[in-house]
């Protein structure tokens, strides 16, 4: 196995290292991209088992990782997403393997199509290229995005946040195992060996043309720092703010259901509720009862008056609450008054990641999904679902809300372009 070259503390020295990173990383995407599926499976596979095996190293990294966290008073939520155990190590190398039992999407023709002049034309699926993958705290995005880059045929430099800076680079050497037991280049999934900040801006530079898109994968002000500087093409979300509207028409048992998994199920990831919109239609029945379940569950509840008038347990929102993706057990709570003002609000404050509509009509269900803009809408489902395994992708990088190229969890197919072969008989243009 090859050895990652190791940054110096100077400028000079990190900048010549990265960009032998980039250029390691550029020669193994052209060995990647005509890897055949049985070779890749067999790298993923080897990765898994390695992960597996080391297990143990994981976890005593991540608690390394966890006490200075802790020492540098980061909050429950912060913790809940940096934590590593036995049985989140598993998950990391089970989700590699779903990854792996995908079907292979490189080479796959997407359409194809014959010429009156007797031309034959096929779009194809190619890799990306290089991909960039920056992120914070949760060291399982190292685990899922080397499966995912790997098995779509693109080399992957992986830039972890500092806080996971230990358990990151153990879970990196499992990878880089697997790879070279599968005899593809451990430059196929570089990690970045320093905590240098600086590290993060020449990868938004492009380390001279070696990234071909850079994927962001954290908090409101990582990802903006990424869309303002970067100088390749970027995957991203802002944030997480999403919505949960109870229709005049819902069950109030479903909607009990569907707003406590969506808010307390895992407070702290991307698809967690953060405000709950209820119809004043139906407030006079579920209002109360649905604030008291959040409540009684733990969380904080921030309301507006109508809020505030059924439960005195909850405390005033601010207009700042709206637009806030809380990552922790609260979440703002608002009366609207129909379904035209329960979209304008989602329009208003939301992040276009995913939204929720509860209700028996299906009328105002069509409404709702046809016209919140946002990667995700569901009808009847908790937000929770705003993941890559839920989605049967295997895993995701990230929940991309933009609108060019991917959108919604990016999984294999999403970390491909495409190209036209076009065959023929000896046709030349008149």
């Amino acid at each position: 196995m090859s050895a990652q070259p190791s940054l110096a503390d100077d400028a000079a020295g990190t900048e010549a290292a990265m960009l032998d990173i980039g250029r390691r990383a550029r020669a193994a995407a052209r060995r990647l991209a005509l890897a055949s599926t049985a070779q890749k499976n067999a790298a993923l596979t080897a990765m898994a088992q390695a992960i597996r095996t080391r297990s143990r190293a994981i976890c005593e990294a991540n608690a390394e990782d966890i006490a200075e966290a802790r020492r540098e008073g980061m909050t429950p939520a912060f913790i809940d997403r940096l934590a590593l155990d036995p049985a989140r190590v598993e998950a990391m190398a089970a989700g590699i393997e779903m990854v792996r039992d995908l079907a292979d999407p490189v080479g796959k023709v997407m359409d194809a199509w014959d010429r009156p002049n007797g031309l034959r034309i096929e779009r194809v699926r190619v890799p990306l290229g290089v991909i960039g993958v920056i992120y914070e705290s949760r060291p399982n995005v190292t685990a899922d995005a080397a499966a995912l880059c790997l098995k779509s045929g693109n080399a992957a430099i992986l830039r972890g946040g500092s806080d996971s800076f230990r358990s990151s680079r153990a879970i990196h050497q499992a990878i880089s195992s697997g790879l070279d037991a599968a005899g593809l280049p451990s430059a196929a999934i570089s990690l970045v060996p320093t905590r240098d900040r600086a590290a993060v801006g020449l990868m938004l530079q492009g380390l001279e043309g070696a990234i071909d898109v850079i994927i962001p994968r954290g908090g409101k002000s990582l990802v903006a720092r990424v869309q303002d500087e970067a100088r390749v093409p970027v995957f991203a979300h802002l944030d997480g703010n999403c919505h949960v509207y109870v229709h005049g028409a819902a069950s109030l048992a479903m909607a009990r259901d569907i707003v406590l998994n969506a808010k307390m199920r895992r407070t702290s990831v991307c698809g967690a509720a953060e405000t709950l919109l209820v119809d004043e239609a139906c407030a006079g029945t579920h209002l109360r009862p649905l604030v008291a379940a959040l409540l009684d569950a733990g969380c904080e509840v921030r309301g507006d008056s109508l809020a505030r008038i059924v439960d005195p347990r909850v405390k005033p929102a601010s207009e700042e609450d709206w637009g806030t993706e809380f990552g922790d057990a609260i979440i703002a709570v608002k009366v609207v008054s129909g379904l035209g003002d329960a979209i304008a609000h989602v329009e208003r404050y939301g992040s276009h990641h995913t939204d929720a509509i509860v209700t028996n009509d299906q009328a105002a269900a069509d409404r709702f999904m046809a016209e919140v803009d946002s990667a995700i809408v569901l009808h009847n489902a908790s937000t929770q679902f705003a993941d890559g395994g839920e989605f049967g992708f295997g895993a995701e990088i990230g929940i991309a809300t933009g609108r060019m190229h991917a959108r919604g969890p990016v999984g294999v197919e999403q970390l491909t372009s495409f190209k036209y072969r076009v065959r023929g008989t000896g046709q030349t243009r008149p």
